[in-house]
């Protein structure tokens, strides 16, 4: 799971609410061993910056191959950024445009 977090002034728990959230997915859902046994927390330190991890977190169901276009992944805010017009519906195209620069 991939996510941009911005935390209350008050609260830097990064950790903890991972814990958090691993602990009452895992026991709602009877998933042990879902999760990987670290993570990699990255302080975003630009506008830039900041587009590049939300270009990686859209890519990601098309590059492991769960569906072929960014718009077709169902769970991710991607439809709230292209609702505010922060990115074109058809942004990345299908996953062969994408990496080769083919269309189909």
């Amino acid at each position: 799971m991939h996510c941009i977090w911005t935390l209350p002034a008050e609260d830097s728990d990064y950790s903890g609410r991972w814990r958090d959230i691993k602990k009452h997915f895992t026991r709602t859902l009877q998933a042990n061993g879902i999760w990987q046994p670290r993570f990699w927390e990255h302080t975003l330190r630009s506008e830039e910056d900041y587009r590049r991890h939300m270009d990686y977190i859209y890519i990601n169901p098309v590059k492991h191959g769960w569906v072929k276009r960014v718009q077709d992944w169902p769970y991710s805010t991607f439809h709230r950024d292209v609702q505010n017009g922060l990115y074109p519906l058809d942004w990345a195209g299908d996953y062969t445009e994408f990496t080769t620069g083919e269309r189909r």
